[in-house]
C-alpha cells in the first residue's frame, strides 16, 4: 500500500491565498486603530478600556489563526466587526463633539480620534466581506491522495487532488 498524505487543494488557489492575506491584514489594521483611539483617548474614555485592549488581543490572535489556514474564526471576526462597526458609528461623532473647551483634552485631538473612529467602520465591513469569502472558500477540505500524487501536483503537473486527469474525462 502506497503512502497517502492530505493534500488542502482549497489552500493553493490564488483566490484563498488573497483572501487570507487581506483577511489577516484588516484584523492586524483594525487591532492597531483600536489601539490608537484607546492610547489616544485614554484619560476620557469612561472604562471601556478593557473592552478595547480586549478587541485588540482578540483581533490579533485571530489574525495568528487566520494566517495559518484556521477558517473557524472568519464569522467570529464578522461577527465581531458587526459589533465594532455600530460602536464606532456611535462613537466618531461622540469624538467630534469633545472638540470644544470645557472638555478634558485627551492624549491625542479629539478630532482625530473621531476620525481615526469613523475609518474603523470602513475597515469593518471590508473585514466583514473578506471573511466571509475566505470562509465560503472552504480553507478545510482535505483530500487523501497518495506521496507521489501530491509531489505531481505541488509541481504543478497535474490536476487537483479529487479531480481526474484531463486524459481520464
Amino acid at each position: 500500500m502506497a503512502d497517502t498524505v492530505l493534500v488542502h487543494p482549497n489552500r493553493d488557489k490564488a483566490e484563498s491565498k488573497a483572501s487570507k492575506a487581506a483577511v489577516t491584514f484588516l484584523l492586524l489594521v483594525s487591532a492597531g486603530l483600536i489601539a490608537l483611539v484607546t492610547i489616544g483617548g485614554w484619560s476620557v474614555l469612561q472604562g471601556a478600556q478593557i473592552v478595547s485592549f480586549g478587541y485588540v488581543i482578540v483581533y490579533l490572535v485571530f489574525a495568528w489563526y487566520v494566517a495559518h489556514w484556521n477558517r473557524g474564526v472568519l464569522p467570529v471576526a464578522a461577527a465581531l466587526a458587526i459589533l465594532l462597526a455600530v460602536v464606532a458609528a456611535v462613537a466618531g461623532p461622540a469624538w467630534f463633539a469633545r472638540d470644544k473647551t470645557g472638555f478634558d483634552d485627551p492624549a491625542l485631538d479629539p478630532s482625530i480620534l473621531g476620525l481615526l473612529t469613523l475609518i474603523i467602520i470602513p475597515v469593518q465591513v471590508l473585514l466583514i466581506a473578506f471573511a466571509m469569502r475566505g470562509f465560503s472558500q472552504q480553507w478545510n477540505v482535505e483530500v487523501e491522495v497518495t506521496r507521489e500524487e501530491a509531489e505531481r501536483y505541488r509541481r504543478g503537473g497535474g490536476p487537483p487532488p479529487g479531480e481526474p486527469s484531463p486524459a481520464a474525462r
